[in-house]
């Protein structure tokens, strides 16, 4: 008799194509920044053109002193109506925010989302010997999870 169930030679399952899974290659490089400076006035009107909702404040080295955001432009709308006072002399360095929460290049854009969770953050600077290199916002860790397409999370 012959045989009934022969299926050959089982095939080695299909690996997915190698996929970039680092912070890095996801982060935002040509970034929109604030100087210390800056007139708060001047943010405001560079988030709304470029539609961002925050930035990073350099120096001229590129090395990060905080990070300016809408709502610390609302901050300062709402302190200047309250006090009857105007904002045209009022700059980044005296509302920014200067503890700042970095993340590392090189981290699974994936361990990024965790901490994205975590740290209820809407961005992290990305810093490599001491200067600024990008930023990676919750909408570039979902584009990841897009080109990730959900099979491959076992990275």
């Amino acid at each position: 008799m012959g045989i009934k169930s022969f299926m050959g030679r089982r095939a080695a399952p299909e690996k997915p194509a190698e996929t970039p899974i680092s912070v890095k290659d996801y982060m935002t490089q040509n970034l929109v920044t604030f100087t210390e400076n800056e007139n708060i006035m001047d943010v405001m009107e560079k988030l709304i053109k470029h539609g961002i909702s925050g930035g990073c404040v350099v120096n001229e080295k590129m090395e990060l002193l905080g990070m300016i955001s809408e709502g610390d432009c609302m901050k300062e709308i709402s302190d200047s109506r309250y006090y009857n006072m105007p904002m045209t002399d009022l700059t980044v360095g005296k509302r920014m925010i200067t503890t700042v929460e970095t993340i590392d290049g090189n981290m699974n854009v994936l361990e990024a989302a965790r901490k994205f969770t975590e740290l209820k953050f809407r961005r992290f600077p990305i810093i490599e010997n001491g200067k600024l290199v990008g930023q990676i916002s919750q909408r570039d860790v979902l584009n990841a999870a897009l080109k990730l397409k959900g099979h491959t999370w076992n990275y």
